[in-house]
């Protein structure tokens, strides 16, 4: 265990990914505010990939979030909608995305939000969490996960 969170090699999950309930706390936080706090959301395991989190719309405060053109195709669980976070004067372009007709497999993210950790303050449980790196995948990088971590410049297509 590392900060209260057990040891897990990217290397190691699966492909085709895996979704899991995730029972500790997710938070996502914008200059001192909480935009959103869960302890029902999921997370996707895929290899090489850190873990993205998804959290319950109903659990966000949507009043922040607004819906932008365009989208983006998974393979594995559809298509992909964006939102920009919007607060206090302050636009994050892109900051959250949600699958709102996911594939069967992850049926369970529809009426969900993932978030870039890059530009916000995000949790799992009481660690903070830094992103993914590049500017494609939104995986939350916490210090438990072990293995190279793709999306850094000539990770991208593994």
């Amino acid at each position: 265990m590392l900060d209260g969170l057990p040891e897990e090699n990217v290397q190691n999950y699966p492909r085709p990914p895996r979704l899991e309930p995730v029972e500790l706390v997710l938070r996502v936080v914008l200059s001192g505010q909480e935009i959103a706090r869960t302890t029902r959301g999921w997370r996707v395991l895929e290899t090489h990939h850190a873990p993205t989190y998804y959290l319950p719309k109903a659990d966000v405060d949507m009043t922040h979030l607004r819906p932008i053109p365009g989208g983006s195709l998974c393979e594995w669980k559809g298509r992909a909608v964006y939102f920009d976070l919007i607060t206090e004067g302050m636009r994050i372009p892109r900051a959250a995305w949600s699958y709102p007709e996911p594939t069967r497999a992850f049926r369970s993210i529809r009426s969900h939000l993932a978030f870039y950790a890059g530009p916000l303050d995000c949790f799992v449980g009481d660690v903070a969490v830094s992103a993914q790196p590049g500017d494609f995948y939104g995986g939350w990088v916490t210090p438990n996960l072990k293995g190279i971590v793709k999306g850094a410049p000539g990770t991208r297509h593994w």
